[in-house]
């Protein structure tokens, strides 16, 4: 029995030692290839900033020269004198934080009601608003323009923060399944303690939901800092433009020649803000995606 005993041993020993060494190649293999992804991600950017140190010659050297030297920091406050980017950072900001408020105020009022409220036709309305999302812009765009120009919102940021405060399928669907993973016995205790229905939705509900918000913020904000195709549309006055068509009306200077490295400049800069945001509330940001989405 003891010989058997030692010849079990040295066998389920080496079957353990295979199976630890198969589990660290695969998380090697798994690192390696994440990390090829994400420096492929990130090659663009480190392009983008690769070239807005770079003079002229470099620019246009073949083959590409990645690290450049001298390094011609000048660019940056050149670029910036060249159209009036600090008037239209203000200009954006002002309308993508309003933007930002009316789409955590409204979408969290909306996905209450769908989540913590039982009424007749609950579940098929929902439904109806997540068939929203399969529209895209492009759709409605003319109707909309068609709309905007009858209420004579146009040049103005009317049609970039008005919208907002009406809701967005996305962010609704995304409080939803936040507020669902909430305990109903919170609100149960509240309402024997004769709370109503708006006093445990902003007493209870968002003090809980805070990362879900935030994260709703975020999106609203980054998108409306990116967004190109509305502001296009609806503003015609270059002291309104935002960020993302002050780029274009760059662009527009250098009909001759694109002046590249003044370009990739002002493209850092643009997209510096939206970066540092997310790098100083990653924490929140991820949080709130991860239990939204596997929780309720």
């Amino acid at each position: 029995m003891a010989e058997v005993t030692t010849a079990i041993r040295p066998a389920s020993t080496e079957r353990a030692r295979t199976v630890r060494t198969s589990a660290i190649v695969w998380k090697v293999v798994l690192y390696a290839v994440l990390i090829i992804l994400s420096f492929s991600f990130l090659l663009p950017l480190l392009w983008m900033l690769s070239t807005s140190l770079k003079d002229t010659e470099q620019t246009y050297h073949v083959p590409p020269i990645w690290i450049p030297w001298p390094l011609r920091f000048q660019n940056y406050p050149e670029a910036m004198v060249a159209q009036p980017f600090g008037l239209f950072f203000l200009n954006t900001i002002k309308y993508a934080v309003l933007s930002g408020i009316g789409a955590v105020l409204s979408s969290s009022v909306v996905a209450y009601g769908f989540s913590r409220i039982r009424w007749r036709g609950r579940d098929v309305l929902f439904f109806v608003c997540l068939c929203t999302m399969m529209i895209p812009f492009e759709v409605r765009m003319i109707p909309l323009y068609l709309i905007f120009r009858n209420l004579h919102w146009l040049n103005s940021y009317k049609p970039l923060i008005i919208p907002a405060f009406f809701g967005s399928a996305y962010f609704i669907f995304l409080l939803r399944q936040f507020f669902m993973s909430i305990p109903l016995e919170l609100s149960e205790a509240a309402r024997i303690d004769g709370a109503g229905e708006l006093s445990i939705f902003w007493r209870i509900i968002l003090p809980l939901a805070r990362p879900a918000i935030a994260v709703v913020g975020l999106f609203q904000c980054i998108d409306a800092w990116n967004d190109f195709l509305g502001p296009l549309i609806y503003l015609n006055q270059p002291e309104q433009f935002p960020v993302s068509l002050g780029l274009q009306r760059f662009l527009g200077q250098f009909v001759e020649k694109l002046a590249w490295p003044y370009l990739m400049a002002a493209s850092t800069v643009v997209i510096l803000p939206v970066v540092v945001v997310f790098f100083f509330a990653q924490r929140t940001f991820i949080e709130g995606i991860a239990i939204s989405g596997i929780k309720g």
